[in-house]
């Protein structure tokens, strides 16, 4: 009986410390956007713009979906770059994907217009 408790008691530490795959991927997101908001010249810029593609690209999150507000994110960046039609499809998929981010984006595109 001792045995299968101590066995049982193994078992379920074992599984309890494995580490569960997070939901979603941000690949060096924290380096690049803190370089971003310190130095913002082209160099970060681009490092930022290269961050978000790597994001979209290749998230390995359990849920396999973007993160809530990248697409926004970048979208926003890519407008101030100039790239208007690419920020705003961006800010589309942000909207189709996280339906809730309708009211703030609706605002984004309704200034674009002016």
């Amino acid at each position: 009986m001792k045995k299968l408790i101590f066995l049982t008691f193994t078992v379920f530490v074992l599984f309890a410390c494995t580490t569960q795959k997070p939901l979603y991927s941000y690949a060096n997101y924290e380096t690049t956007s803190y370089n971003y908001l310190k130095n913002s010249n082209e160099k970060s810029t681009q490092a930022l713009i290269e961050t978000y593609k790597q994001i979209i690209e290749k998230q390995k999150g359990s849920r396999g979906v973007v993160p809530p507000g990248v697409y926004a994110d970048y979208g926003f960046l890519l407008l101030q770059a100039n790239k208007t039609e690419e920020g705003k499809a961006m800010l589309l998929k942000e909207i189709s994907l996280y339906p809730e981010a309708k009211v703030f984006i609706d605002r984004i595109l309704k200034k674009l217009e002016k």
